[in-house]
């Protein structure tokens, strides 16, 4: 299974901040000694027109150029520096390559992104521009102009993040192409919520019981109504911060229960034939070690669907 990275490239970021960027390049190096079934690749950086498929030319250039105001800089949570534009069009690259490779091959994954706090206009919460969201412009162009005659590429997104994916349910708020589900703690950030397609608000403490039905009850809701316009991609984003071991997460699902999750998500998909990359998305475990073995378990998971997908493929 094609996983694709970007670590190599790290903000400048002042000692003590909360953000835990080494986690990625944890992740990677975990992986590269043993890698199982995953092909690692470097990502190539979305490039600006790409951005421009959802984000606002303003926004854009002030990311690109450095004209960030000091208020937009700190609702993003990084100060600008000559590195925050190139991680962030790497970041967003990441996801379009996992993309491309689900519709090829079933499944695929990005080592980081699930950039879900950025709006059109703005980014928060440690996103800078949204990844999926450009993913999603971009694939559904690609498929229209190789298949005009066909119908156009159904989206859907399946946020499982702790923290609800505000700007992805922002930017398609009025776009039936696009399905998004939002699983999340109701009482943690963001405060102000954005209407997503189908939205799961859970109580803090829910515990993996609580969590996995209501997941399973959500994704009966989305199969029922995009019944009439199957999805033809989808992306999971699999955040590790549900963890029990989250300082931020507060759900308090155990390592088991998140492998019930994905397993529950990837296995649903599979059965419907829709193709789907993954995004790490948040995890801030008070041990990092913790939150990159659940993002490992998350990975192992996907790839043995990705060897069904294959196998599927051979016997046709």
């Amino acid at each position: 299974m094609l996983a694709f990275h970007y670590d190599h490239l790290t903000l400048a970021l002042p000692q003590g901040h909360r953000f835990p960027q080494s986690k990625y390049q944890m992740l990677r190096e975990r992986l590269e000694r043993d890698p199982g079934e995953l092909r690692l690749q470097v990502a190539t950086p979305a490039t600006r027109e790409e951005l421009l498929l959802v984000h606002t030319p303003d926004y854009v250039d002030a990311v690109l150029h450095g004209t960030l105001s000091a208020a937009a800089q700190r609702e993003i949570g990084f100060p600008w520096g000559e590195s925050l534009p190139r991680r962030s069009l790497f970041s967003v690259g990441a996801t379009v390559h996992a993309a491309r490779a689900a519709l090829k091959e079933g499944v695929a994954a990005s080592l980081a992104g699930g950039t879900h706090h950025a709006y059109a206009d703005k980014g928060s919460g440690f996103c800078v521009f949204n990844d999926v969201a450009v993913a999603a412009r971009l694939l559904q162009g690609e498929h229209h102009r190789a298949h005009p005659a066909q119908p156009g590429l159904q989206v859907l997104v399946i946020d499982l993040d702790v923290h609800q994916g505000n700007g992805t349910a922002s930017i398609f708020s009025d776009d039936p192409s696009v399905f998004t589900l939002s699983l999340h703690g109701e009482k943690n950030f963001p405060f102000r919520k954005e209407a997503s397609d189908l939205d799961v608000g859970l109580p803090d403490h829910c515990g993996d019981t609580v969590y996995l039905e209501a997941l399973e009850d959500a994704l009966q809701q989305v199969w029922m109504r995009t019944a009439a316009h199957p999805p033809g991609l989808a992306f999971y984003l699999a955040g590790a911060d549900p963890h029990e071991g989250d300082r931020l997460g507060r759900l308090k699902l155990s390592a088991q229960g998140l492998h019930q999750r994905d397993d529950m998500v990837l296995e649903a998909l599979y059965r419907r034939g829709i193709p789907v990359a993954l995004s790490m998305a948040g995890g801030y475990g008070e041990d990092l070690s913790v939150t990159v073995d659940v993002q490992q378990q998350t990975l192992r998971t996907a790839a043995q669907y990705w060897k069904r997908w294959g196998q599927a493929r051979a016997q046709a």
